[in-house]
């Protein structure tokens, strides 16, 4: 039987390439037929046409998946490298050639691996709720919550926090919204505050955190905006793992942060997002990191002469306030 095709549907995959913008649009049909695949494709791949339209199976689950999607070319090249992480190098290479995304050699490897026991130092560790994009305050610094139900963080709530927040919930239920807010703005006074997420609300408590080891340019410095949205899209949405080694005099926890298996502090010096801030980190990676982007020139290195972050606050101080 013959099998009508409904028009071909489309999703793009959007992003940025040297100041321009890029559209790869990967085709697929609403029915149940076979998947189409680009012509000319074949022409830089050389897996079958049935294999291509597997590919394309698996990238359409990816983009839809994606949170947030794709906006420039090493995102998407990133997000079709790991989802088709499994086909032959060299077809691999063929379809990011065909789409103009940045080949393998071109991107950022990143190498640290995610401690399977707490290294030396650590003074505590954090999991924390997915974070929201508004948090992050800059490039090397995020506030983030972790759920009171964790068991580490259980037994340490006030006990007027959790009675603010039975309190609240009952005043919600009668719908006596003012009492509950008035209620909740004890609870953020305390440093908790109740989030809902996927339509439960949960009691978290707030934490401050400054990224350990790096130091990226101030919000108001030249790449300040870009440091700070590469921050963002690394752990807008996501469940972080913290290591705490120790606390800063703004009251931040320090910590090396780790989203999805990815450290982060890796990924933001390889894309030249920060300094390795050797006066407090040693560790020799970071400073391998560091070298390896100004070699490179990309991000920050590639400004004519970039202020250090540390030069510029000493021009500029801040107080206590300001990373609240």
């Amino acid at each position: 039987m013959n099998m009508e095709l409904r028009p071909m549907a489309y999703f793009a995959l959007s992003s940025m390439h040297e100041g321009s913008q890029i559209e790869v649009s990967i085709p697929y049909t609403i029915s149940g037929a076979d998947m189409p695949v680009p012509e000319g494709l074949s022409n830089h791949v050389s897996s079958s046409k049935k294999a291509q339209a597997n590919w394309y199976r698996r990238l359409l689950d990816a983009w839809r998946g994606a949170q947030p999607p794709p906006k420039r070319a090493e995102e998407a090249a990133r997000l079709i490298i790991e989802t088709l992480k499994r086909i032959q190098k060299q077809d691999l290479e063929g379809l990011l050639g065909f789409y103009g995304l940045p080949l393998l050699d071109t991107l950022a490897e990143h190498s640290a691996e995610v401690p399977t026991t707490l290294p030396e130092g650590v003074e505590f560790e954090l999991h924390t709720l997915p974070v929201n994009a508004k948090c992050v305050q800059d490039g090397d610094s995020v506030i983030v919550y972790v759920s009171t139900a964790d068991p580490r963080e259980s037994l340490n709530v006030p006990p007027q926090v959790s009675l603010a927040a039975v309190k609240r919930s009952k005043a919600r239920s009668k719908k006596n919204y003012d009492k509950a807010d008035a209620l909740h703005e004890k609870i953020v006074s305390a440093g908790y505050r109740v989030l809902k997420i996927q339509g439960e609300e949960i009691l978290a408590r707030k934490c401050r955190v400054r990224l350990r080891g790096i130091d990226a340019p101030e919000n108001k410095m030249p790449y300040g905006d870009e440091a700070k949205e590469e921050l963002t899209k690394l752990v807008q949405g996501k469940c972080l793992r913290i290591l705490v080694y120790e606390e800063d005099q703004y009251g931040r926890s320090v910590g090396d942060i780790y989203c999805n298996g990815t450290f982060v502090q890796e990924v933001l010096l390889k894309k030249g997002c920060a300094w390795h801030y050797a006066h407090y980190d040693k560790r020799p990676q970071l400073a391998r990191w560091e070298k390896e982007a100004r070699a490179k020139r990309v991000g920050l290195w590639a400004l004519p002469n970039p202020e250090k972050p540390w030069d510029w606050r000493k021009k500029n101080p801040r107080t206590v306030t300001d990373y609240n």
